[in-house]
């Protein structure tokens, strides 16, 4: 008899704490300070032409991430480039946003894959036209 009030005691608090988890997760959706730097002199000014992320304090922007730039030289106006972050290993994980270096400043707006939900908009910099700074805010949270 004893057991049993045990088990029904063990069970019960697994219980609580299984209905307890998702809305810990829900009111505290993953976000902060995005800092990045990337070097691009496979740039070219051309529809195709990428750089490559050398340094993140995001773990989903890993080293070796690319941001693709889809139309040719459109980042010195404020229209910008589309952009695409494809980050390196398997799955399809994407982040999408625009660029325009007239207004030094990158929006992310989703993505696909862990991408899904993410948001960013980041200030940026250079000093020698090769190797650039990110500096901004990011979060991975749905949006109405």
């Amino acid at each position: 008899m004893h057991s049993k009030q045990s088990l029904l005691v063990v069970a019960a608090a697994i219980l609580s704490l299984a209905a307890l988890a998702p809305s810990v997760s829900a009111s505290s959706p993953r976000s902060g300070e995005l800092q990045a730097t990337k070097e691009c002199s496979d740039f070219t000014g051309s529809a195709g032409s990428y750089c490559t992320i050398t340094s993140s304090n995001l773990k989903a922007i890993p080293v070796h991430s690319t941001i693709l730039y889809l139309q040719p030289a459109d980042l010195f106006t404020d229209a910008g480039s589309d952009v695409v972050l494809d980050v390196p290993g398997p799955g399809n994980n994407q982040a999408f946003g625009n660029c325009s270096l007239t207004i030094n400043h990158c929006n992310f707006w989703g993505g696909t894959g862990k991408f899904t939900w993410f948001h960013a908009s980041v200030d940026v910099s250079t000093q020698d036209w090769v190797n650039w700074a990110w500096e901004g805010t990011y979060d991975f949270s749905p949006r109405d």
